[in-house]
């Protein structure tokens, strides 16, 4: 049975209020300045609906991963707020942070001086390695007079989601042994440091995926609604299957539904079989791969099957959808595709 009030693409819905609502909350957490992350794209939300969300909730700033993302940030936010770059001064940023007036967070002796040289005078901050060793400047190369005009020193805690994890402790340590002193503002915690206490706070905090709804925290608004076409309805018999390699069997009369979205959309293969979408609030497992463009879900004990099943929303988190499908809400969030029907809330 085809479905013919169906839409061709999934409707995703962003709840703005949602966004603004979690900004306040974490920042409510501390008495430092709150900043907002918004790299890849926003988190996948576009960057110019998120960012300029989080400005009009107070933020005054942001930080993204590389240049060409502040780049974009500056002309969605104009020239008031300041915009810090994770990845540093690499080679052919320079015209990218001085015109659209991007502070780098320099990540090595090596930026510091790329920067010193092509942009003199240019605001910088600074990263430093406590123990994650992935970006920062190492404690042996560490200097604290590198912080002469700095807007900022900060670091990136590796294990904050989980609380009781010894790295937390041993990265504060460092980070207080690196830093206690100077008189340069101080930055240590995203969502998970904001999380673990006054401790970790210091002068600014940068959260970013508690923003969107994501663990560690736990009691963050519904950003996210991800309502899918139901495209066709068919009934399997005992011993019939559905989709490629014949990966479900129906082990009974199997009412199926065929659902507009796949891979391409961001629904990665690994929720194959796993992944539970809702009609109406009634679980539906999905039955076999996903495949580029479609799923195909058990709507069995459904009598009247709607014509969207919803995979995200109040009944299923971004978080509880990855951990079915071994992986975390980030990658979920990040990955949802550009073919859905945007609506903003």
């Amino acid at each position: 049975m085809f479905h013919p009030n169906a839409m061709g693409t999934g409707t995703l819905t962003i709840d703005t209020a949602a966004l603004a609502a979690n900004w306040r909350a974490l920042d409510a957490k501390s008495t430092a300045e709150t900043a907002a992350v918004v790299k890849a794209d926003g988190y996948g939300l576009g960057v110019a609906l998120a960012a300029n969300t989080f400005a009009k909730a107070g933020a005054r700033n942001f930080f993204v991963a590389v240049a060409k993302e502040g780049v974009a940030l500056r002309a969605a936010l104009g020239p008031g707020p300041e915009i810090n770059v994770f990845s540093g001064h690499m080679e052919g940023d320079t015209a990218h942070l001085r015109d659209a007036n991007l502070v780098p967070m320099l990540n090595s002796p090596e930026q510091v001086a790329r920067h010193q040289d092509s942009l003199p005078g240019h605001s910088f901050g600074l990263q430093l390695d406590t123990g994650m060793n992935r970006l920062g400047i190492e404690p042996y190369d560490w200097q604290p007079e590198m912080a002469n005009g700095a807007t900022l020193v900060m670091s990136h805690l590796a294990c904050a989601d989980e609380p009781d994890h010894p790295a937390n402790a041993a990265q504060l340590n460092s980070f207080r042994q690196m830093t206690d002193g100077l008189t340069v503002p101080r930055s240590l915690a995203a969502t998970g440091g904001i999380l673990l206490g006054e401790d970790y706070h210091f002068d600014l905090t940068r959260p970013g995926v508690g923003l969107y709804g994501g663990l560690p925290f736990e009691n963050a608004k519904t950003v996210v609604t991800l309502d899918l076409p139901v495209i066709q309805t068919r009934v399997l018999q005992k011993g019939e299957s559905a989709g490629y390699g014949c990966a479900f069997v129906a082990e009974r009369e199997t009412k199926i539904a065929t659902v507009s979205a796949g891979y391409a959309d961001g629904l990665i293969r690994a929720m194959s079989g796993k992944a539970t979408l809702f009609a109406d609030g009634t679980p539906c497992q999905l039955a076999g791969r996903v495949s580029m463009d479609l799923l195909t879900v058990d709507v069995t004990d459904v009598d009247d099957v709607p014509d969207t099943l919803r995979l995200l929303g109040p009944h299923q988190s971004v978080d509880q959808l990855a951990d079915v499908a071994g992986t975390i809400g980030y990658e979920i969030l990040t990955s949802l595709g550009q073919r859905y029907n945007r609506i903003v809330l």
